[in-house]
């Protein structure tokens, strides 16, 4: 589930999506205070507009809003109280972790792509990478499916340039890390990092 709120600029909305899939002909269905986005063909529940969300839950942000186990109880007693049943299951996993780079290999159609093979604790994510300075034996940070960069972009699966792609690793920039180089390439973490364990971005390189 991604969730966003931007009271300035689009009003009193929470804007929640309960998947990382596009739409294809989206339809929309008003209950209350509550906009249900569905997919027209199958009727399916893509993603929902809360209207006048301040009288359901607290929310002093504006952009991106952390899904946690609070936000999703208000969600849903909001939801109940407009009569409205929409399944919400939430992955809880962090979604930016320590991963280690096994194998990388040269993408077969394009020169500065390479196609790795990133173990990230509990599987291992195929991922193409753009940047010069990935190399296996590396431990870098990975954005796994879901995941909400600073910049506001989802993480979805893709494909690039015919190749599969199931996650992002990231360079210090794209982790709005303070004071982050300018020079392109992934951010490296030291050996002593823990695969698979969340990653924390720090104050400073």
């Amino acid at each position: 589930m991604i969730a966003a709120y931007n009271k300035e600029h689009v009003g009193d909305v929470l804007l929640v999506q309960l998947t990382t899939e596009d739409v294809a002909a989206p339809e929309v269905e008003r209950v209350g205070d509550v906009a249900l986005i569905k997919e027209k063909a199958t009727g399916e529940v893509k993603g929902f507009n809360l209207f006048n969300a301040s009288k359901y839950m607290e929310l002093n942000v504006s952009g991106n809003v952390e899904v946690t186990e609070e936000l999703v109880q208000q969600i849903r007693a909001a939801l109940k109280a407009n009569d409205v049943e929409v399944s919400i299951d939430v992955d809880f996993s962090p979604k930016f972790v320590v991963g280690y780079v096994e194998e990388k290999e040269k993408h077969p159609n394009a020169d500065k792509l390479s196609v790795c093979k990133v173990n990230v604790g509990d599987e291992v994510l195929q991922i193409v990478c753009g940047a010069p300075n990935v190399e296996a034996g590396q431990k870098v940070v990975v954005a796994k499916i879901g995941a909400v960069m600073p910049s506001g972009m989802v993480i979805k699966p893709a494909q690039l340039r015919g190749v599969d792609s199931y996650g992002m690793i990231c360079s210090a920039r794209e982790l709005a890390i303070p004071n982050a180089p300018q020079e392109k390439g992934i951010l490296v973490l030291d050996e002593d990092a823990e695969v698979g364990s969340p990653f924390q971005i720090p104050e400073k390189l």
